[in-house]
């Protein structure tokens, strides 16, 4: 016990979230009071497989991602703070279980897993959905902007055809009259 009352306390509510196939996160909490430097996580397989020490230091992060893990398989971790004199007890060993690659969900709540399952698949459907009522509408618009400019441009091309029509005949008649006129009077 030598250096003991230098040494934190441990980690308390140990968490397991993000479960997946191949993945999880251990959060923590650290009791106040205590200069808590780092940490370290023992990760074993519970069949004894496989185990794996992860080790932090200068970090104050109260959690860690867990990564290449087995699927379907159960494991054990704890948690220890790392303080300046040393590292503190183990917490307490909690059990997690990864996801099969299939499952979304955890195992033992397959029935509620279907339902929200349903759930999720109504939901996506709601947003396609509404995702063609709006591309539908924006269409729509699209078409009527379209169209408007169109006849826009006819009411200004026919504009604009009419006021040369116009202006050209009227033209057409004076220029040749000046010339012959004068010509008459010179002669």
């Amino acid at each position: 016990c030598l250096g003991h009352p230098d040494r934190p306390p441990s980690p308390v509510n140990v968490t397991v979230t993000q479960l997946k196939a191949n993945s999880a996160t251990v959060s923590w909490d650290v009791p106040e009071g205590d200069v808590v430097i780092g940490y370290a996580i023992l990760q074993q397989r519970q069949d004894g497989q496989m185990q794996r020490f992860i080790r932090e230091v200068n970090t104050t992060n109260r959690a860690c991602v867990l990564w290449d893990l087995a699927e379907d398989a159960d494991y054990i971790i704890q948690v220890q703070s790392i303080g300046l004199y040393g590292e503190s007890q183990a917490s307490k060993r909690v059990h997690f279980r990864t996801l099969k690659e299939t499952d979304r969900l955890p195992s033992n709540s397959s029935n509620q897993g279907d339902i929200t399952m349903e759930g999720l698949d109504k939901d996506r459907q709601l947003q396609t959905g509404e995702i063609i009522i709006i591309v539908a509408v924006l269409l729509m618009w699209a078409a009527v902007i379209a169209l408007f400019c169109r006849q826009y441009d006819i009411i200004k091309d026919n504009d604009s055809n009419n006021n040369k029509e116009k202006t050209k005949p009227s033209s057409e008649h004076s220029t040749p009259e000046r010339p012959s006129g004068g010509l008459l009077r010179s002669k």
